[in-house]
């Protein structure tokens, strides 16, 4: 910690000094910070004489704020510290390199290759190798005996390659990944008071001093202390694990923390710790001291293998809800530490990863079982052959020529195993994801966790909000009733009377946020700019279109003078605000959804301006040819009302007794038009078989009307419109409970849900997503952009929070940050994420296909010739080609239209159909027949010398060589096969427009050509005539002749195929995951107990790793986040069994991790039950 510490205080002279210009230091500041309520205010009231007095002494005014002049700022940066923590240094690239060094595979094949050189450099003499049944070399076969050492070389120098490929990789992955979070944590502003001026500042920008308004949603930059609040709420739950919003007055606790998430009211603060002195920064520089520690501990885990791995990568996964420090920077390393503290119940593994995960155990069994079978045969062939058939006897001195063979069936052996596993379906993944994430950027989608994206192309279902998204989110008051008549278009303030306009301005000005404003138009002619929340500015915009000035009542009556505020929540509905009125006495003015407070109104003002009763039956007339009249145009209906106090103080906490026996002012319908494009995206979205719901606020006639004009529902169609109320009634029991069999009955049909509630919009999340009626599982995407939103978009598949509008909360429990708050753009997500799946799809179709062919060409080779056509160096660069360029080529492809005209592939399809198992088995019996008759005829047709039974040593032959380059040209052609899996006929569609694939394949081409020509002993390759490569080219050329007579076979009449890669089943998941905190899906396959053995090989183990660097590097968790002190501070009062990793072997299905306590940050931020 010191090191940071100094970092923050300055030690020379000058600095001491500087410090002494400001009343306070830096470790005053600190110190007073982390006291706690009675404590703190004593400490504020005592030692500095009040929360005014510390202003003056950290020079800064409480209502005009500091006067932000360049020189005041440094000053104060230098002092107290910059708003950031500084990041963890990334990994360095010889790091990444040792790391792609631990690859099992690699070893084995480096000490094979080492054993192979050492002994090519053992010469027995000419009769000595008589006698071990060698052929006497020739005097020109000397020169190629003296090269036996390239083999061996060649291999090293091929394990280097890939060994800098993976880690150059892995090094422009995380540098990429770093980028983009700079970029977000620049995006991300806070609101500051300088000069008298309220502005935008970004938080890295803010200092010591600065006076900061708070209000709901935020997630405080900086630590400070209240000024002046309005009915302030704080989830301090992140700092202290406690889950009750805690309320911050200037009587009781004015102490305000960084990191914590404002839940309900405004304020203003000042700010006094940022960076590493703030509460989080403080943690922070902790962790940094106790790191060589965490290092110490690491080295010590690693011997534990692939458990202790897989739970290093779940533990990064999981604290998505966490805040993460200001401005840290930390993407993607800074995280692993506090994560691996806390455990947070989790949301199943992404579709694509659980299928991928046991696609790649299956493959790996797979080649680890013909890679052993083939050593052993070739072992027992040669034995047998020798000292069995031959009778020769084992003599001692040819025992190192015996080892060479041995070492030489290893190799083959190990090379079998390298092309068998598709180590390059990883890199596919994070190619295709990181291309897509990219991409996505440009198309308003800002992915914070990389697998959301994919998870994307799966979606069958979107819950969507209705303003902002569908609609415009620029609000304008079009009708009004005042004073008993109903106006269609905006009043001139001449029929009004003055008291109705004097009460309407004043309690629109005074009970609005004071951040909502209207500003003039940037452009010349254009629209005012609305700024702020967009019902307020549509009411304060209708008090200019009286040709009233608003501002002129908010600079009579500051926020200061109000005596009580009761903020807009969920709950209420409505807004109020307390003022006292001059000759004595209070007034509320309120305004909410126009029949929660028209319930509350006993009065009503006449066209006079005079208050008279307003009984039941009237209010519902006013319902009747009012508010339903404006509500089915599509209109929001706010009512305006207040109440005044003459007499003695009410008791202002019982809310009941304050917000009843109202008088109402007017109604007013204000419109939110719809988005133009929204009709057309909902089209889309229907055409590609997802269900499109819109879950509102709003009461249920506008919901409907709206609906309507979008495309959600259509007349004629069989659906449901329900508000909150009926809709808990249809699903709950007696006991209040929801019940799942209720809840299918409903939501199928259902289209619109209004009036509801956040618990609501959860609690049909969570239902659809854990129905199991209908043929497929659903994958469901939810849009929010309030605080309250953020337990269903933790629940949801996909969660996506909107950029503009959004709060930092719901920012945070998000996947997706839609940067433009536009529908359109999820339905450019659900592009991007099928082509992902399509693009890993196409990948395998090609990577499978060489597979099968290079596994069995060189098992059979082995078996029948001893040795293996394609040799160890020429099988490392197929695998190269297949695995880094390939992947590299089909993984960017860019996505068309004709994605979005298939339904949705959902949870249980496999990722290889039965199309592309068709398609791999296919071509591989082209490839096979092809090799084949060239192995064992080829010498033939050529008329060249045959390669096959060559002695150890000698020289490449140019059988071998057509073989080894046909078999890369076949895979050439294949490749632009497998640019189509659904059994399209064109497969040079659209080719040009991926620029990378194209130079992929000319770039691999040309260096085949060099290979061949020029690769000599090393590549075990020899110069090929014209005719000879024209003959390999036609060959080649014919996969793409194969591929048509392929496709022209019906899929429908091959019974016999068997798809691969499926999702989990539901009962599976639910038998076998009982109490598990994540359901990973390898983790599975390994606890059936079949696999123990296939740990030593961890080549799959690498695979489940790099699907994992999702979650390290590629989860952007630091987009708008800061970490979590959740994670330390809460080891005080968890209780220990909640850390207690679950090992994945040896797990019962009920060994589970008490979710509710270690979950004290993430859940139901509402402070409202969920059920």
């Amino acid at each position: 910690m010191t090191n940071t510490t100094e970092h923050a205080l300055p030690a020379n002279s000058t600095a001491e000094s500087r410090e002494k210009e400001f009343g306070l230091t830096v470790m005053e500041l600190r110190k007073l910070m982390e006291l706690r309520s009675t404590d703190a205010l004593i400490q504020i009231n005592d030692h500095h004489g009040g929360v005014m007095n510390l202003c003056s002494k950290l020079r800064t005014n409480p209502v005009e704020g500091l006067s932000g002049s360049p020189a005041d700022l440094e000053k104060r940066k230098q002092v107290f510290g910059h708003n950031l923590i500084p990041p963890k240094k990334p990994k360095t690239f010889l790091e990444l390199v040792w790391e792609a060094l631990q690859d099992v595979t690699l070893i084995i094949l480096e000490i094979a290759a080492i054993i192979s050189l050492v002994l090519s450099f053992y010469r027995p003499h000419g009769e000595e190798n008589e006698q071990c049944g060698l052929p006497i070399n020739s005097p020109e076969d000397e020169g190629e005996a003296e090269a036996g050492w390239i083999e061996g070389a060649a291999i090293l120098f091929s394990v280097i390659i890939v060994v800098l490929v993976t880690a150059f990789n892995d090094w422009s992955k995380e540098k990429q990944f770093r980028g983009l979070q700079n970029r977000i944590e620049k995006e991300q502003k806070f609101s500051v008071i300088r000069n008298g001026h309220i502005i935008q500042l970004p938080v890295a920008e803010i200092v010591v001093g600065d006076i900061a308004q708070i209000k709901y949603g935020d997630l405080l930059p900086a630590d400070g202390i209240l000024i002046q609040g309005n009915d302030l709420k704080i989830d301090e739950s992140s700092l202290t694990g406690e889950s009750d919003h805690v309320k911050k007055s200037l009587e009781r606790d004015p102490m305000l923390l960084s990191g914590t998430h404002v839940m309900e009211g405004s304020g203003r603060m000042l700010v006094t710790a940022v960076g590493v002195n703030s509460q989080t920064g403080i943690i922070f520089t902790l962790l940094g001291a106790s790191e060589e520690e965490e290092e110490e501990k690491k080295k010590k885990g690693k011997k534990q293998g692939v458990p202790e791995n897989r739970n290093k990568a779940k533990a990064q996964d999981g604290v998505a809800l966490e805040i993460q420090p200001l401005n840290s920077q930390e993407g993607i390393d800074s995280e692993e530490k506090e994560k691996k503290v806390v455990k947070l119940p989790k949301k199943e593994k992404s579709v694509l990863q659980g299928k991928l995960t046991r696609l790649a155990v299956q493959i790996g069994k797979a080649g680890l079982i013909m890679s052993a079978v083939t050593v052993l045969i070739l072992i027992l062939y040669f034995v047998i052959d020798n000292f069995v058939i031959q009778r020769k006897p084992w003599l001692a001195e040819c025992t190192p020529i015996y080892i060479q063979y041995f070492v030489k069936f290893f190799i083959i052996g190990i090379t079998v195993l390298v092309v068998a596993v598709p180590e390059g379906l990883p890199l596919a993944v994070t190619i295709s994801l990181a291309y897509s994430v990219k991409k996505m950027m440009k198309d308003n989608n800002l992915v914070r966790h990389l697998d959301a994206c994919e998870t994307m192309g799966n979606a069958t279902a979107i819950c969507s909000d209705k303003t902002g998204t569908l609609t415009m989110n620029r609000m304008t008051v079009v009708q009004a009733y005042i004073g008993n008549t109903h106006y269609r278009q905006v009043p001139s303030p001449d029929v009004l009377a003055p008291k109705v306009l004097d009460l309407l301005v004043n309690g629109i000005s005074i009970n609005s946020a004071y951040t909502s404003k209207i500003l003039p138009p940037e452009k010349e002619g254009g629209l005012p700019r609305q700024v702020g929340n967009k019902t307020e500015c549509s009411l304060l915009g209708f008090i200019i279109d009286l040709k009233q000035d608003y501002q002129a009542v908010r600079s009579e009556v500051p926020e200061e003078k109000f005596y009580k505020v009761y903020t807009f929540n969920s709950a209420r509905k409505s807004m109020s605000t307390v003022i006292q009125k001059p000759g004595g006495g209070y007034r509320m003015y309120s305004k909410g959804a126009s029949e929660i407070i028209l319930r509350k109104c006993n009065r009503i003002l006449d066209k006079n301006g005079e208050a008279v009763p307003f009984k039941s039956t009237d209010r519902d007339e006013v319902v009747r040819t009012v508010i339903e009249p404006m509500a089915s145009e599509g209109l929001r209906t706010i009512c305006l009302a207040y109440r005044d106090f003459n007499d003695v103080e009410p008791p202002w906490d019982h809310e009941n007794e304050i917000l009843t026996e109202l008088t109402c002012i007017a109604v007013v319908g204000i419109e939110d038009p719809v988005r133009p494009e929204v009709p057309d995206a909902i089209a889309k979205c229907r055409r590609a078989g997802i269900t499109v719901r819109m879950v509102t606020g709003d009461n249920v006639n506008t919901a409907r009307a709206i609906a309507t004009k979008c495309g959600i529902i259509a007349p004629g169609d069989d659906f449901l419109c329900l508000e909150g109320k009926e809709f808990n009634r249809l699903i709950r029991n007696e006991k209040g409970e929801v019940e799942q069999e209720k809840l299918d009955k409903i939501w199928p049909k259902l289209r619109v849900l209004a009036r509801s509630s956040p618990t609501d919009k959860h609690t049909l999340v969570k239902g659809i997503i854990d129905s199991t009626v209908g043929e497929q599982r659903q994958v469901v995407a939810v849009t929010g952009d309030g605080t309250n939103d953020g337990p269903a978009l933790k629940k949801a598949d996909v969660g996506f929070a909107m950029g503009i509008a959004g709060t930092d909360v719901a920012k945070e429990a998000s996947d997706i940050i839609l940067t433009d708050d536009n529908f359109t753009s999820i339905v450019k997500a659900v592009m991007w994420g099928r082509n992902v799946y399509d693009s890993i799809s196409k990948f395998l179709q090609f990577q499978l296909t060489v597979n099968v062919v290079a596994v069995i060409v060189a098992f059979t080779g082995a078996c029948i010739t001893q040795d293996s056509p394609l040799k160890a160096v020429q099988m490392l660069w197929v695998n190269l080609i297949m695995d880094t360029f390939a992947s590299l080529a089909l993984a960017t492809e860019p996505p068309t239209d004709s994605l979005l005209k298939r339904r949705p592939y959902g949870r249980n399809k496999p990722l290889i159909s039965r199309t592309m198992m068709k398609n791999i088995l296919g071509h591989a019996v082209y490839q096979l027949t092809i090799i084949f008759f060239l192995v064992f005829a080829g010498e033939k047709f050529f008329d060249i010398d045959s390669g096959r039974n060559a002695p150890l040593h000698s020289p490449p032959s140019q059988h071998y060589t057509i073989v080894f380059n046909t078999f890369v040209l076949m895979q050439l052609f294949n490749e632009i096969n497998s640019r189509k899996i659904h059994g399209e006929r064109n497969v040079f569609g659209g080719i040009f427009r991926n620029l990378i694939f194209c130079s992929v394949v000319l770039g691999t081409f040309i260096s085949q050509i060099i290979i061949v020509e020029f690769g000599g002993k090393p590549f075990s390759c020899t110069k090929l005539s014209l005719s000879q490569w024209f003959w390999c080219l036609f060959i080649g050329i014919g996969e793409l002749l194969w591929g048509q007579v392929i496709s022209t076979i019906p899929t429908q009449s091959l019974k016999f195929l068997k798809e691969a890669g499926h999702g989990t089943a539901k009962e599976e998941i639910t038998r076998d995951a009982e109490g598990l905190d994540e359901i990973d899906h390898a983790e599975m396959e390994l606890r059936r107990g079949q696999i123990l053995w296939f740990r030593g090989l961890n080549r799959i183990q690498t695979q489940i790793d790099v699907i994992n660097t999702f979650q390290t590097g590629a989860n952007f968790k630091g987009v708008i986040k800061r970490p979590t002190m959740g994670q330390h501070l809460d080891v005080k009062h968890v209780p220990s069994s909640s850390y207690v990793t679950v090992p994945p072997v040896k797990s019962s299905p009920n060994t589970s991790v008490p979710d509710a306590v270690s979950s004290p940050t993430l859940g139901n931020q509402s402070g409202q039950s969920i059920p």
